[in-house]
C-alpha cells in the first residue's frame, strides 16, 4: 500500500524556478476566457496541473513540482479566477466545463496523452476528468483527495473540524445569524451570490481566512497569507460555495464508485495523515476503489503541498513518471 522509494539523486524540494515558455488565453463560452502557460521543455512528457479551490489559482511553486528538463507542462487557472476572467464569475462554470476545458488544453498541447496531477479540489476535478477521458491519462499523481460528498463538507464545515479548531470556527461563524448556522455552506453562499458587497467581501475574507489558517499541520503564515488578499478571497469563496453547494455536480459518492474506469492508469496518491479539509478516510477509500494505485499516507502532515513529507512524496511521484 505504501511505497517510500524515490528517485536515486534527487535532494528533497522543489525544483528552481522557471518561467513558462509560452502562455496565453484559451476561448470559452458566457465571455469565459481561461489563461495557460506552458513550463519545462517543448516535446517532453505532457502533463496537466490542476490546483485547488475550486477558486484558486496556479502560483510559481506549482511549476517546480516537475523536473523542467524531462517534463512540458501545462498549468492554467480555472474558469473565474486567478488570471481567467471574468473574475469570480460563476456562469458556464461547472466541474463538467472544467473538464471539457482540460480536454481542449490537451488538444491545444498536442498531447495524446498526459500525466495529470491534482490536489485538493484539483484530485476531485482530475478524477471527474480521468474517469470521463482514461484513454487520455498516462498517469495520475492526486494530493489531498477530495470527493465533495455530503460527509466530507459536514465534517469541514459543521462537524468535524470545527471541534479542533474552535477558535477560529468562531470567527467562521460570525457574520451568519445563528439561526442560520444549521447550514453554513447555505449561509454563505447567500451572502457571497447576493448584491450586497460589503456583506459579500466581509463573507468572503471570513470564508477564506478559515481555509488558509486549518490547511497546513502547524501555522504557516506563508500558506494561509493569501487567503487573507480580498481579491483573491472573493473569487475563491464565490467559486467554493457555488460548487459546493450544487456537489460539484456529481452524484453523491460518484467519483468513488465510478474509480473502476482508472484501472489500467498507473497513479499515486498521497494524503497527510493529520490534513483537516480533506479526511484520510477519502484517500484510504479511494485506493480500495482502484488498489494498484500507490496509497502513501504522510505521517506529521496536513492537507497543504508545501509540507516537507508531502513535497517530498510528490517530487518523487513526477520524478518516478518521468523516468
Amino acid at each position: 500500500m505504501e511505497n517510500t522509494a524515490f528517485s536515486a539523486g534527487r535532494p528533497r524540494g522543489l525544483y528552481p524556478p522557471v518561467e513558462p515558455y509560452d502562455a496565453g488565453y484559451l476561448e470559452g463560452e458566457s465571455g469565459h476566457r481561461i489563461y495557460y502557460e506552458r513550463c519545462g521543455t517543448p516535446g517532453a512528457k505532457p502533463a496537466v496541473f490542476l490546483h485547488g479551490g475550486p477558486g484558486g489559482a496556479i502560483a510559481q511553486t506549482h511549476r517546480q513540482l516537475f523536473d523542467p528538463a524531462r517534463y512540458d507542462v501545462l498549468l492554467f487557472d480555472q474558469r473565474g479566477c486567478g488570471r481567467s476572467t471574468p473574475h469570480a464569475s460563476l456562469e458556464a462554470n461547472t466541474t463538467w466545463h472544467l473538464v471539457e476545458d482540460i480536454e481542449r488544453l490537451r488538444q491545444l498541447h498536442g498531447a495524446e496523452r498526459w500525466l495529470v496531477f491534482g490536489g485538493s479540489w484539483g484530485s476531485t476535478l482530475a478524477l471527474a476528468y480521468a474517469e470521463t477521458h482514461p484513454q487520455r491519462v498516462s498517469e495520475l499523481v492526486l494530493r489531498g483527495i477530495y470527493t465533495l460528498t455530503k460527509a466530507e463538507m459536514n465534517w469541514y464545515y459543521q462537524r468535524g473540524v470545527p471541534q479542533i479548531f474552535p477558535d477560529k470556527y468562531a470567527r467562521l461563524l460570525a457574520p451568519i445569524p445563528v439561526e442560520e448556522r444549521h447550514d453554513l455552506l447555505a449561509a454563505y453562499h447567500r451572502r457571497l451570490t447576493g448584491d450586497d458587497e460589503a456583506a459579500q467581501l466581509e463573507a468572503a475574507r471570513a470564508w477564506a481566512i478559515w481555509e488558509g489558517e486549518t490547511i497546513s499541520l502547524l501555522p504557516d503564515e506563508e500558506v494561509s497569507g493569501k487567503f487573507h488578499d480580498p481579491h483573491f478571497a472573493v473569487a475563491f469563496a464565490r467559486l467554493e460555495t457555488h460548487y459546493f453547494v450544487n456537489r460539484g455536480w456529481l452524484e453523491d459518492d460518484q467519483l468513488i464508485r465510478d474509480a473502476g474506469r482508472l484501472s489500467g492508469i498507473p497513479g499515486v496518491i498521497i494524503h497527510g495523515r493529520y490534513d483537516m479539509p480533506c479526511p484520510a478516510q477519502t484517500a484510504f477509500r479511494l485506493h480500495e476503489a482502484w488498489p494498484e494505485a500507490d496509497l502513501q499516507i504522510v505521517e506529521g502532515a496536513g492537507h497543504a503541498f508545501s509540507e516537507p513529507g508531502i513535497l517530498e512524496r510528490l517530487i518523487g511521484a513526477t520524478d518516478r513518471f518521468a523516468a
